[in-house]
């Protein structure tokens, strides 16, 4: 893996357990140093106290891992999340709680750089040193590998392509600004804006999502000299080939400097758990020495 040196074990019997905590649902799961993951169980994000329910995923996983790889949306800092699609918490000490119940080594990092080091191990990014990964779901994030490392940033926030302004003065986001990528591509926005969900969105809402998406993706290719994005999440998912085409042609029209032209957009191809599990790789390497 070549993001961050987050090189699993040689010994492919090593396993960690894996955990992706996003604003509709949590999932737990155990995945080997190959990439191959087992034992996957989800239940819906209680907004208010999401706890209780990872507590009970955690002690019914049967694994036998030896450190736990944590995705999560945020902002974070090195000990507590606050993602701000999750109103219950702030300031919250996930590893600690996770470790008391584990009794593991924890690791946690961003659910969109979580998906950088994923797919850049085993998926729609594997061999490249350049790109960017994003999530568009009920949040919108990134991860950003540049020169075969993954970016943490001051705080661990680095590659926040969510909160790219793409439409001065635009939608009020939750962040408190005006105008950012999820304010308008995430999927409650969507559904504040056209008053129904967002998997019921019209072709029109689908193409100007990625529109929305395509002109920050742009900025960061321009920004970076990178020619690769990898999206994933429930908006980008869900809005398929419609979503992919629009931002690909936004793309198209203003990565036009000649280092990033030619940027092309792809769908992950891992379960967000085996990015988590790659948090855990990267982090707690020695772990399995």
């Amino acid at each position: 893996m070549s993001t961050g040196g987050a090189a699993p074990a040689e010994d492919a019997s090593h396993e960690v357990l894996a955990v992706d905590i996003g604003g509709t649902k949590i999932a737990v799961g155990v995945v080997d140093a190959a990439g191959t993951l087992r034992d996957r169980r989800q239940v819906a994000t209680d907004p208010d106290d999401p706890w209780p329910g990872l507590r009970d995923l955690l002690r019914s996983t049967d694994h036998h891992a030896i450190a736990c790889g944590v995705g999560c949306g945020g902002p974070m800092d090195a000990d507590t999340v606050s993602p701000l699609n999750i109103p219950g918490w702030r300031g919250f000490a996930l590893k600690r709680h996770i470790e008391e119940v584990t009794g593991l080594p924890t690791f946690v990092d961003n659910d969109a750089k979580a998906l950088a080091l994923g797919e850049g191990w085993t998926g729609a990014a594997a061999g490249e040193r350049n790109f960017i990964a994003l999530v568009v779901s009920t949040g919108v994030g990134g991860g950003i590998v540049l020169d075969g490392r993954l970016l943490d940033g001051r705080a661990g926030n680095a590659g926040h392509i969510g909160h790219l302004i793409v439409e001065p003065d635009g939608p009020l986001c939750v962040c408190g600004a005006r105008g950012c990528l999820e304010a308008i591509a995430s999927g409650p926005s969507i559904e504040r804006a056209t008053g129904r969900p967002a998997k019921d969105a019209s072709d029109e809402v689908k193409i100007h999502t990625g529109q929305m998406v395509g002109r920050a993706v742009a900025d960061v290719a321009n920004l970076l000299d990178l020619r690769l994005a990898v999206v994933a999440g429930s908006v980008a998912v869900g809005f398929a080939a419609t979503f992919l085409q629009s931002a690909q042609d936004e793309i198209d029209a203003r990565a036009r400097i000649s280092f990033a032209a030619g940027c092309r957009i792809v769908p992950a191809v891992n379960d967000p758990l085996v990015g988590a599990a790659a948090v855990a790789w990267r982090h707690g390497r020695a772990l399995s020495a």
